[in-house]
Formats: structure tokens, sequence, C-alpha cells
């Protein structure tokens, strides 16, 4: 997935933000104007939107979702069971008469275009870079699928884990540690993403000091170390396991098995959503527990 410029993603989410504000003034198609109605046919398109969709909406006005749905990098996944899926071909979709369709990337760049040109209404999941986005994102799907008042449940909730947690974030003591974000991949990210959000809403500070994704600062690495590790998605080897990559690495490898690191599911960060929180708790936990770790 191509990745904006950290200044390049803030512009378009305010873009986004200030049009889903004021009611939209693009020559692209509209989010659909739900009102109180609950939509009984709902698609969904992709894993991200998939969260969202098996989380508000109720089972029996879900239609279908992405072929992703049940796999270990959807935390959602055990409520995809025994559900429809379908691809993310409008041919696909479209025969099923869905009455919604909410997507994040499912379907391509032009899939909103074509689902509107079809009558079909599309309630599209917004890319959130920090919590406050995330919340509006929550609240805004959960308009759509005309389940508000659940959405307000679980942002509610989601704003009380955060603040629970903001003892860790403000105090100063000397001892605050930092921690780095390293997938199998070998990438980690730097300000500007929500990577970095989770981080420091653990109380942690960033040790990419760099903004936006790059790969993992091996010569920096040699000779400086973080408190912990972050390690996401090693108990699934998702992000191509059977590649090289920059955290196969020797110098990668004795952060793993020297440093102290905190599993992270990969289910809690593949999407910007509420169970992000998972993650960070876990951090926030770890961050007064020295020692010594290995990813098992």
């Amino acid at each position: 997935m191509a990745l904006l410029a950290p200044t390049g993603r803030r512009r378009a989410a305010l873009a986004l933000t200030l049009a889903w504000l004021l009611g939209g003034c693009s020559h692209g198609p509209k989010e659909p104007d739900i009102g109180d109605r609950q939509p009984q046919r709902i698609v969904s398109l992709d894993y991200c939107a998939d969260q969202y969709v098996l989380r508000l909406a109720d089972r029996q006005r879900i239609l279908a979702v992405s072929p992703d749905a049940q796999r270990d990098f959807s935390y959602m996944r055990k409520r995809a069971a025994g559900l429809p899926t379908v691809r993310p071909v409008a041919e696909d979709v479209i025969v099923l008469k869905p009455d919604l369709v909410v997507r994040s990337y499912g379907g391509g760049p032009q899939a909103a275009a074509m689902f509107a040109r079809a009558g079909v209404p599309v309630h599209g999941v917004g890319w959130a870079e920090d919590f406050p986005a995330i919340l509006l994102t929550i609240r805004s799907t959960a308009k759509a699928l005309g389940a508000a008042k659940e959405g307000e449940r679980v942002a509610a909730e989601m704003r009380r884990r955060l603040k629970a947690l903001w003892p860790t974030r403000t105090q100063g003591h000397p001892a605050r540690r930092s921690a780095l974000y390293m997938p199998p991949a070998g990438v980690t990210s730097g300000p500007g993403s929500l990577i970095h959000e989770m981080l420091v809403a653990a109380g942690l500070d960033n040790f990419q000091a760099r903004p936006g994704w790059r790969t993992l600062p091996l010569e920096r690495l040699a000779y400086e170390q973080p408190d912990l590790i972050a390690a996401a998605f090693f108990q699934s080897l998702t992000n191509h396991p059977s590649g090289w990559s920059p955290s196969r690495h020797p110098v990668a490898q004795s952060q793993l098995a020297e440093r102290n690191v905190v599993p992270i599911k990969g289910a809690w960060t593949a999407c910007g959503a509420w169970f992000l929180m998972d993650a960070v708790e876990s951090l926030a936990r770890a961050a007064g527990a020295p020692g010594r770790g290995g990813v098992r």
C-alpha cells in the first residue's frame, strides 16, 4: 500500500475531515444519507471494514464480509464464522443486491464511484492516524450502519481506557522508557503514524524519531538500543515472512533476544480501530517491567 508523506497524510486527513464535517463538496460520490434507517443487507469489502461491520451491525443484517474476515489478523474473526464472504469485485457484490457497501480500500480507488453509478450506497471507513480520528471513524461508521448508540458506547469505552492511562502518559520521571516497533517485514514507524501514537499513549518514547515509515535503523541499533521491542505479527508470521528483511539481520535478531520484547498481536494493529487499545495497554504494562524477553 502506497503511503503518503507525513505532511501529505495530515493534509489529506484534514481535508477528508473537513469534507465530512461540511457535508462534502467534492465531485466524487457522496456518503449515503442513512438518517434513522438501518441498512438490512450490508456487504463489507475488506478486513478493516469487516471489523466495524461485525462489531456494530446486527448479524442478521450482514449479507457478506470479505474473504479475510476470519484470518488471524482480523480482530473480529470469531464473529465472522458462518457468514458468507464475497470478493471485492463489482459484479459479485451487485448481484447480492446490498443496501449498503462498507469499505476501507476494498474494490480499489474507483469502487465508490462504480457502486454509486449502480445505485448502491457506499460508506468509506476513513484512514485514522491518531486516536481522535479513530473515535470519529467509529461514530461516522456506526451512524452509517444505523447503530449510532452502539457506536457511542464503543467510543466511550475507548475514551475511558485512554483516560485510565493518562498518568502513564504524563508522568515526567527520568525512567521513561523507549520502544521500537518491529514487524517481520523489517519496517518501523516514527512520528506521524498511528503506531507512534500507540507508543506515546502507552507512556513510551518512540525509538524511531524520524517521521513516517522506514526500514529498521540497523546501524543505529548497533550502538544504541531501545528499552522495549514492540514485536508485531511475529506470532502469525505475516508480512512476507519467507523473504529476507532487515528484521532477519543479526543486529535486529539480537534485539529480539536481548531486549524486553512485548508481543503485539497483528490483529491489534492491522486497522485503526478501538482494539488498538489492547496493544496500548499491553505496552503500558510492560513499560514499567524491566527484563529480557524473546518472541515465542
